[in-house]
């Protein structure tokens, strides 16, 4: 990372490297008199607290629960230690159904807090076993087999086995206890802070562990999110209060991305405001056999506030879209050139197909974008772009393949990167992308980086990215407005409100059609920008009619 591009946000939404959270670590100590005996305790509480308050129902039948903690010697090993001590003393977990088993002996030498731990651990009663030996059937050493059989039988594996201090592949013990929880299906695998394994050189095939859910203390880790380890985070708890606010707000890094602080990069609506203060949005998309892709992209900027949307489409697919709209302009391409209104903002390219020659049409909105119009690109019009530098005025929206193609490095490769080769992509390029996936990575030429954290299978469907693109475009085009435009506060609003339209929290658990998906982004864009004073407008009419 480079340090000096960074950002400086709320610790909820930092995200920092491992190089950076040792920094904190040490600032804790040195500046703010937090030895790691401090902080050890308050992570391994707050972690237990909130697990407790996110999984209740592991702990509802009174000290049958069963935990086997995996423990190396770091520190979030201890942070696990101090977990299941917490719910020994609170009666939540009997020590004669808790087990810890160790990667190495030297976890209990000294006056480190592991060592301490363990001490209690042991005056508690609970069973301590180091793990040594290969996996190999009859051969295995009997401590090993006997940890087996304690992970076999948990109710909960807490993954303690390596923390941020990892530098390399996991080896040795630890690779093997990894392998031997991963291949166990029954428990419910919790880590602490990353998944053992995860470290900011991962890559994708290196070992790993599986789990459920990932306690990871606040600031989060930025190699959390990279988008090929992401799986194996499982369900992110976000563990705040362990480090003060006045300090964490002094780091740079990443930002994680919410629409609840997202939405509030754009100006609310006003009142008085009429249909072309609210932006125009031209469309060019559509081909025979693809016109879905338009019909949803125009549906996007409705749904994101655009006063006007217009789509030009090809002459023989214009009767088919044309006759499936209301409140959205159809215009044949023969007749584009009659139009008079000047676009707020572009969007080219979903589901133009590859058929016909769409460059002439591609250089003529490159013309306007580098007078300023705000130009979203997306799906086959990023291939007719592979070559040019922008003006600082362009959003490209690609999935891993399409960007794999527009910058020439391996899908692989941009799937195990925490943010750095988009970065790369967006200052040489001169632009804004926003890589799609279960991941939504958003560079900046700036050197801004934001994530989204888009776990939603509902949006793994034909259509999502074309609705993504027609909000880019409705945002951008009011942006542009009111001369407020930002290219990458607009992705980030976007994006946001895309994955929080399949939010199971506001809408349930339900499969839906991409069009249907656009009325959830309306719905939760008006909230957000319709504002409190068109609200007691109505209430006033509403009383007076009554």
């Amino acid at each position: 990372m480079e340090t000096s591009k960074l950002t400086q946000v709320q610790s909820g939404r930092l995200l920092l490297s491992q190089e950076a959270s040792r920094s904190l670590d040490e600032q804790a100590h040195q500046e703010w008199g937090f030895n790691p005996f401090a902080l050890i305790e308050a992570a391994g509480r707050l972690c237990a607290e909130r697990f407790l308050r996110s999984y209740p129902e592991i702990f509802t039948k009174a000290k049958n629960t069963r935990i086997t903690v995996a423990a190396g010697s770091g520190a979030n090993a201890a942070d696990c230690l101090t977990m299941l001590r917490y719910w020994i003393l609170s009666n939540l977990v009997s020590p004669s159904n808790a087990a810890v088993i160790l990667t190495r002996p030297d976890c209990v030498l000294g006056d480190s807090p592991n060592a301490q731990l363990l001490k209690s651990m042991r005056k508690l009663g609970v069973k301590v076993l180091e793990w040594n030996g290969e996996l190999s059937g009859s051969s295995m050493p009997e401590a090993s087999r006997e940890a087996v059989s304690l992970f076999e039988s948990a109710c909960v594996i807490i993954d303690g086995i390596a923390g941020t201090g990892l530098n390399g592949a996991l080896k040795g013990a630890a690779l093997e206890m990894a392998n031997a929880i991963n291949a166990i299906q029954k428990p419910f695998v919790l880590s602490v802070d990353v998944p053992s394994g995860n470290f900011d050189g991962w890559e994708a095939g290196m070992p790993i562990i599986k789990a459920c859910a990932t306690l990871s203390i606040q600031p989060q880790k930025l190699c959390l999110y990279v988008p090929a380890a992401r799986p194996f985070a499982g369900e992110i708890l976000p563990v705040s209060g362990v480090f003060p606010e006045e300090l964490t707000c002094k780091q740079t890094g990443y930002e994680l991305l919410d629409w609840e602080t997202a939405q509030t990069r754009i100006t609310k609506i006003r009142p008085d405001t009429f249909k072309n203060q609210r932006g125009l949005v031209e469309i060019r998309a559509g081909s025979p056999g693809i016109t879905g892709a338009a019909l949803i992209a125009a549906k996007g900027a409705q749904a994101a506030g655009a006063g006007l949307v217009r789509i030009v489409v090809d002459d023989e697919v214009y009767p088919i879209l044309a006759s499936q709209v209301t409140g959205i302009m159809v215009k044949p391409e023969s007749k584009a050139k009659t139009i008079d209104l000047a676009a707020d903002a572009v969007l080219l390219g979903p589901g133009w197909g590859k058929e016909l020659d769409r460059k002439p049409v591609v250089e003529n909105a490159l013309l306007q974008e580098k007078k300023g119009v705000p130009l979203i690109l997306d799906a086959d019009a990023i291939a007719l772009v592979k070559d040019k530098i922008f003006s600082g005025y362009a959003i490209l929206t690609p999935h891993p393949g399409e960007l794999s193609a527009f910058s020439g490095i391996a899908k692989e490769k941009l799937l195990s990167n925490s943010g750095d080769l988009i970065l790369k992509l967006a200052r040489e390029r001169n632009a804004v992308i926003l890589s799609k996936g279960h991941v939504i990575m958003i560079a900046a030429p700036d050197g801004r980086l934001g994530i989204v954290d888009g776990m939603k299978p509902v949006l793994a469907a034909g259509g999502s990215g074309d609705l993504l693109a027609g909000l880019c475009a409705s945002i951008a085009a009011r942006m542009a407005q009111e001369n407020r435009y930002c290219g990458f506060d607009c992705a980030c609003i976007a994006a946001t409100l895309l994955t929080e339209s399949a939010c199971t929290r506001r809408f349930g658990k339900q499969f839906t059609d991409p069009v249907e998906l656009a009325a959830r982004t309306a719905l939760l864009a008006g909230e957000a920008w319709l504002g409190t004073e068109c609200s007691r407008l109505e209430n006033k009419r509403e009383t007076h009619d009554r």
